[in-house]
């Protein structure tokens, strides 16, 4: 095994690893994700720990995850991470390894069925949710004419898709429309994220924002005269991970500028900091200018713009 095989297994970090195979034995708690089966052990940007050791952080990479939690020989799990062992299937395909020349190692788990939600008969309260949120409803209903958001059948969530090259479904991020409940369907591939294509098809650049809300929010201050226009490509993260990122430019290589729109915070730092240092793209970081993030910012806009309004209002009554 030479170095250059280890470096190449190291550059996984664990939670991009987590995310992509082992989405469905971990649930979102905070800024980070917890494993069902077993609470203690989380992971977030800084890497995995375990509550019940003081926190103190094991690894960082996907290979310390391996050896540490699934118990991998080193060598087998650098093999597994970069698919040049012939025991394994690769990693890509999603297949859990079909022999192990490591005993009693956990394989990573196949991954589920991708479950979408039922849709409902209309998205009447999705429409207006978003709408509440400062959103543009021509921007909302192309979404919806596009069939990249729909509303759910029994709690009527917003339900924001990511689709392949062939327009098939490959994820979907959920929001509730009257609760903080949010998580990404069961069976979810986090590379595939939701997009706004842009209207200039020779476009070089994208905006690289973490939620389906932020690119909304990020394309209705453009619209509205808020902010700068930009008409690049707009792609959701899902969350604080560049796999989708990294899977776009894959297939578009023809964009060669990020615009970073993550959160205004620790996480939204961190990413940014990661794409940055992604080759074969010039980056600038643009947060929003106030709140912590694009939604935040545009409520915010709206917010002043109706105090102002009703300013002007009064002013004008007196006049009269």
């Amino acid at each position: 095994m030479t170095k250059e095989q280890i470096e190449r297994a190291r550059q996984i970090h664990v939670l991009d690893y987590v995310l992509s195979y082992e989405p469905d034995l971990y649930k979102r708690v905070g800024n980070g994700y917890r494993m069902k089966e077993h609470p203690s052990l989380a992971v977030n940007e800084k890497g995995f720990y375990r509550h019940s050791q003081n926190g103190e952080v094991k690894g960082i990479t996907a290979l310390d995850y391996l050896t540490d939690v699934r118990g991998y020989h080193f060598v087998d799990a650098v093999c597994l991470l970069i698919s040049e062992n012939p025991y394994f299937q690769p990693l890509a395909k999603h297949i859990t390894p079909m022999l192990s020349v490591t005993p009693n190692a956990t394989p990573p788990p196949e991954r589920i069925p991708f479950d979408l939600p039922l849709r409902n008969g209309d998205n009447k309260r999705v429409i207006a949710y978003l709408q509440s949120r400062g959103i543009d409803r021509d921007l909302i209903m192309d979404c919806v004419e596009r069939g990249v958001l729909y509303e759910s059948k029994y709690y009527h969530n917003a339900v924001f898709l990511g689709k392949d090259e062939h327009g098939k479904p490959r994820f979907a991020a959920m929001r509730s429309t009257t609760t903080r409940f949010m998580r990404n369907a069961d069976g979810s591939d986090i590379r595939y994220g939701f997009v706004l294509p842009p209207n200039n098809p020779n476009t070089t650049s994208i905006a690289a924002c973490e939620s389906p809300i932020d690119c909304l929010s990020h394309m209705t201050l453009c619209k509205q005269g808020y902010i700068p226009q930009f008409d690049g490509w707009r792609l959701s993260l899902g969350g604080t991970s560049d796999l989708a990122l990294k899977h776009f430019l894959e297939r578009h290589s023809e964009v060669t500028h990020c615009v970073i729109c993550t959160d205004n915070d620790a996480a939204g730092d961190m990413i940014a900091a990661k794409i940055a240092d992604m080759s074969g793209i010039t980056t600038k970081r643009s947060p929003p200018i106030t709140g912590k993030d694009y939604n935040d910012m545009l409520q915010a806009v709206k917010k002043a713009e109706r105090i102002q309004n009703r300013a002007h209002t009064r002013a004008h009554g007196e006049r009269g």
